[in-house]
């Protein structure tokens, strides 16, 4: 990935309703989604989810696949691990075992029935 594509992916991504709608397609892996299943999710008219996956799709985040007069929508994982490369790099100089995080579940991506009380 070059840094004009990882610019626009990073657009794409900026806008929290298009943030959400990718990450709830990468949650759903390669089954993907319909548009009307997406706007009844995340409660968006037609016409705006239009033009996010629009966004989403310009960017090569999301691929689309008709099937008869439906459309499938699924997340790109492969643009997605091509940005997270981008982004890292040549992290610390070349030497990852300098910056490589600790692997860390945030708090949010616990489900709330097995967080501790």
């Amino acid at each position: 990935m070059d840094t004009n594509n990882a610019v626009t992916a990073m657009a794409a991504l900026a806008h929290a309703s298009r943030l959400s709608i990718y990450r709830h397609l990468v949650e759903l892996g390669p089954e993907g989604a319909y548009p009307s299943d997406l706007a009844q999710t995340f409660d968006i008219p037609n016409a705006t989810l239009s033009f996010h996956l629009k966004a989403l799709s310009h960017a090569g985040l999301i691929e689309a696949e008709k099937n008869s007069r439906n459309i499938r929508y699924r997340a790109n994982f492969e643009a997605m691990q091509a940005l997270v490369d981008f982004l890292t790099r040549n992290c610390c100089g070349g030497d990852p075992g300098k910056c490589a995080p600790d692997v860390r579940v945030a708090a949010d991506a616990i489900p709330v029935r097995s967080r501790a009380r």
